[in-house]
C-alpha cells in the first residue's frame, strides 16, 4: 500500500510540474517544490502540512490491483508484485511513514526539554498517535491494543491525576504485529504498582501473562562494542 500511495503521489506531482511549466503565472519554487515530490524516494521525505495540503484528499482509502496497474503500471518495488485481484489499503500504510517521521523528530526534541509535566503529556500523546497510525495499518494486534488501552485507562484514573500523574503513554514495538509495549511514566513506586495492575487485569482478562522489562541500559555508550571487519585477504585452499 504504502510503495502504491507513494506512485500515486509522484504520479501527481509530475501532473502539477508539468500543469506549471505550462503556466505563466507558476512561481519558481512551487514548480521545483512539485518536481522534487514526482521523484520522491521515500515518503519518510514528504513533509505532513505538503502532503495534507496537495495529495491526502486524491489518494482513494484502498484500489484495486487491476485499477492501479491500468492506470499507473508499475508500483516501484522489487520485491512484491500487484495482485490484479487483490484490493490494498492506500491511505493508512502512506499516511504513516509521513507523519511518524514527523513524530519521531519530535519527540526527539521533546526529550531535550527542560524537564515538566507538559514535556512527559507531549510525549505520551505521540506514542499513542504513533500506535493508533501503526494499527490503522493493520500492523497491531489484539494483545497489544488491549495493553495500550490498559494503560490509557490508568493513565486516566483519578488517583492518577490527584498524584501529577504516573503514566502518560504507550506504543506497540519491536518487529511489529504484536509482541511488545513500549510504556513512559515516571520513575517511582506507584508506576511500578500501576504496571502491575495493568499485568494483573490482562491475564484476569486472557489468561496470559506478560513480562515486564523495566529501565534501560546505558547501552554502547558505556559498555563499548565490537567492530566486525570482514576479511579480505583469500582463503587458502586445502
Amino acid at each position: 500500500g504504502a510503495f502504491i500511495g507513494k506512485t500515486m503521489i509522484r504520479s501527481f506531482a509530475a501532473s502539477s510540474a508539468v500543469a506549471e511549466t505550462n503556466s505563466e503565472e507558476a512561481e519558481e519554487e512551487s514548480s521545483e517544490l512539485n518536481e522534487s515530490d514526482a521523484s520522491l524516494d521515500y515518503l519518510c521525505n514528504l513533509s505532513p502540512h505538503r502532503f495534507q495540503a496537495l495529495y491526502a484528499s486524491n489518494l482513494p482509502q484502498s484500489i484495486t490491483g487491476e485499477e492501479f496497474i491500468e492506470k499507473y503500471g508499475d508500483h516501484g518495488d522489487s520485491v512484491t508484485s500487484i495482485d490484479r485481484n487483490g484490493t490494498y489499503s492506500i491511505m493508512a500504510p502512506t499516511k504513516h511513514p509521513i507523519y511518524e517521521n514527523f513524530r519521531v523528530q519530535a519527540f526527539k526534541a521533546l526529550l531535550t526539554a527542560t524537564p515538566s509535566e507538559e514535556q512527559v503529556i507531549g510525549l505520551g500523546e505521540l506514542m499513542y498517535q504513533c500506535h493508533d497510525s501503526y494499527s490503522a495499518c493493520g500492523l497491531g494486534s489484539d494483545g497489544t491494543d488491549r495493553l495500550v488501552r490498559l494503560v490509557q485507562n490508568m493513565e486516566k484514573l483519578k488517583h492518577s491525576k490527584t498524584e501529577n500523574g504516573t503514566l502518560y503513554g504507550a506504543k506497540i514495538t519491536g518487529g511489529g504485529s504484536g509482541g511488545t509495549v513500549c510504556v513512559v511514566g515516571r520513575s517511582n513506586l506507584r508506576s511500578s504498582q500501576q504496571i502491575l495492575q495493568i499485568q494483573r487485569k490482562y491475564k484476569e482478562a486472557t489468561g496470559f501473562m506478560p513480562y515486564v522489562f523495566e529501565g534501560s541500559s546505558p547501552g554502547a555508550g558505556k559498555f563499548g562494542y565490537l567492530k566486525i571487519r570482514k576479511n579480505s585477504a583469500p582463503l587458502s585452499s586445502i
